[in-house]
């Protein structure tokens, strides 16, 4: 599971506010599904760009960070490493994009399960908990309320 951040954390409530007032989702669309939104707000590239840029290899979000190399001059690669940056792990993007993680589902009532990936209030449910789960490990004084700010790489910037 992800590192507590207050970057991670600041992001994902982030992420969830938007989607909640309205931002467009789309789970079939890679800059605007779970994982291209909050790839949003952390790299501030919008979301018609990250649709392009993982267009550039097969697969939906799970694939590609299995496929993550961060050397491959591939810019999704540069996304995907401006979000473990942040805190999150490889196998968090995957579970973010099915809303799988056995710890952030935990927290969310029975009553209110089972998590459907691609139901806009599931999402932004599941990005609150795992975003009060992380707060919560946070250290006290790691500043939760900071503004996430956008680590933006060379290659993305060649990208865009």
């Amino acid at each position: 599971m992800a590192i507590a951040t207050s970057e991670l954390v600041t992001a994902l409530r982030t992420t969830a506010a938007r989607l909640e007032d309205g931002a467009t989702y789309q789970w079939t669309h890679m800059g605007a599904c779970n994982c291209g939104h909050l790839a949003q707000t952390l790299t501030r590239i919008d979301r018609a760009e990250l649709h392009r840029l993982a267009l550039q290899r097969a697969g939906d979000w799970g694939d590609q960070s299995i496929e993550h190399c961060a050397t491959s001059g591939l810019p999704i690669d540069d996304v995907i490493t401006t979000m473990l940056d942040a805190g999150m792990e490889l196998r968090d993007i995957g579970e973010l994009e099915r809303l799988s993680a056995p710890d952030v589902l935990a927290r969310i009532p029975l009553e209110e399960r089972p998590l459907d990936r691609r139901d806009r209030a599931h999402v932004v449910k599941y990005m609150r908990a795992w975003a009060e789960m992380l707060e919560e490990r946070l250290e006290p004084t790691s500043g939760v309320h900071e503004i996430a700010r956008p680590v933006a790489t060379n290659a993305l910037r060649r990208a865009g």
